[in-house]
């Protein structure tokens, strides 16, 4: 690693997270070469051995989901890079994100574990919620497989409507039409189900609360009613923490 390292301006560790530290304690560097890890979890610091060897250090992490597909490279263009780094290096970090055709995003030192846990609900956390709508289809006697191919226009349509309007703008359903009724009827059937399917809705209705409160002309008595209708559903929350 380190012939490879002595011979290179910058240097990209892929390796997984808790091999960070250790790769980075084994590498020489010249003062002047830079050191890059591509975790959007692991913090830069990991990389503080390299630096006391005079290497510039920072973080490089594709927002892109890679399939292993042939067409992998292709599909990343238009993504965003979140990048963690101290000039010079920020400057040509945020050069090499433009010349692959994505959009570079900062992030500052210490926040990488927000960061991240940001980005699994825009990840794993969907197909979670994807999940979620199957197996309460599925609970009514619809087949999975037609449970699923039924949910893509609606998944796709809502977020098409997302982008071109805003999360705000795009909300539909019961909380954007101010309906309490109808999510006290919901809970109500999800809590006969068992589970904790009535308070991962709630939890959920409580972030369709604070999008429809960003709209012009959100009715805050309704939304109101709505909170208190998905209130016994709730676990309790620390008084420190915000719902």
């Amino acid at each position: 690693m380190n012939t490879v390292f002595s011979h290179a301006d910058l240097v990209f560790l892929t390796v997984p997270d808790d091999a960070i530290a250790t790769c980075a304690a084994h590498l020489t560097p010249q003062t002047g070469q830079a050191l890059v890890h591509c975790s959007g979890a692991s913090e830069v610091e990991l990389l503080a051995p390299a630096a006391q060897h005079g290497a510039q250090i920072g973080g490089f992490h594709p927002l892109f989901l890679f399939a292993g597909l042939d067409d992998d490279a292709a599909r990343m263009s238009g993504s965003a890079v979140t990048i963690e780094a101290d000039a010079p290096l920020n400057g040509a970090l945020h050069g090499l994100a433009g010349a692959i055709g994505c959009r570079a995003l900062s992030i500052p030192p210490g926040q990488r574990m927000r960061y991240h846990a940001g980005a699994n609900y825009a990840a794993s956390f969907l197909l979670c919620l994807l999940d979620e709508a199957t197996q309460l289809w599925k609970a009514i006697g619809m087949p999975e497989n037609d449970a699923q191919e039924a949910m893509w226009p609606l998944v796709m349509g809502t977020l098409n409507a997302a982008r071109e309007r805003g999360l705000s703008g795009a909300l539909a359903g019961p909380v954007s039409r101010g309906d309490a009724g109808i999510v006290a009827r919901h809970t109500e059937a999800l809590a006969s189900l068992g589970g904790n399917h009535a308070t991962l809705y709630s939890l959920l209705t409580l972030r369709a609360i604070h999008l429809a409160r960003q709209r012009p002309n959100a009715d805050n008595a309704a939304l109101d009613a709505i909170a208190h209708a998905i209130a016994p559903y709730l676990p309790p929350f620390p008084p420190e923490s915000g719902a």
